[in-house]
């Protein structure tokens, strides 16, 4: 379990990383727990770090790609001083609510559109992240399937009309 010790640990090596960046940037810290995504009983704690900056393109990359590495990598840095388990969640300027809000947004209206045609849609290659979105967007959907095709980094989902 993440103690005291441990959050001061994780703001302080966190403040730190983005310093040596030289950006401008304001972080806010949301620590909170979380339960375990597997089902369990367990819980871990879910470290949520918001950053806000003057050039974010920067930090987020093509396709939010460098957002991605930066998070992996700091979480590696964090997992090195800190024994205990937890989840890191990074965004920056909002970039991934965004995502989020304009995959769920499209996954809607691709679904109806398929639901109307009966004709198959293939989206575009997504990241793990990308695809896991538009499955729980699309999981309660009464008239259509979604499934992923393809192996990394050309795997996509296809929806299809339920038969």
């Amino acid at each position: 379990m993440i103690d005291g010790n441990d959050l001061k640990t994780i703001k302080e090596t966190t403040q730190e990383f983005f310093l040596k960046t030289g950006l401008d940037i304001d972080l806010d810290f949301l620590p909170s727990k979380k339960s375990n995504i597997q089902g369990g009983q367990e819980e871990i704690f879910a470290i949520q770090l918001n950053i806000t900056a003057k050039e974010p393109q920067i930090l987020i990359g093509e396709r939010g790609q460098t957002l991605s590495e930066i998070q992996h990598l700091l979480k590696s840095v964090l997992k090195r001083k800190i024994d205990n388990r937890f989840f890191l969640e990074l965004d920056i300027n909002d970039y991934k609510k965004k995502k989020a809000d304009y995959l769920r947004e499209l996954a809607r209206l691709e679904a109806e559109g398929v639901a109307l045609s009966k004709q198959e849609k293939a989206f575009p290659p997504m990241t793990a992240y990308e695809r896991r979105i538009i499955h729980l967007e699309l999981a309660d959907h009464p008239n259509i399937i979604a499934e992923s095709a393809g192996e990394e980094p050309d795997r996509k989902i296809i929806i299809k009309p339920k038969p």
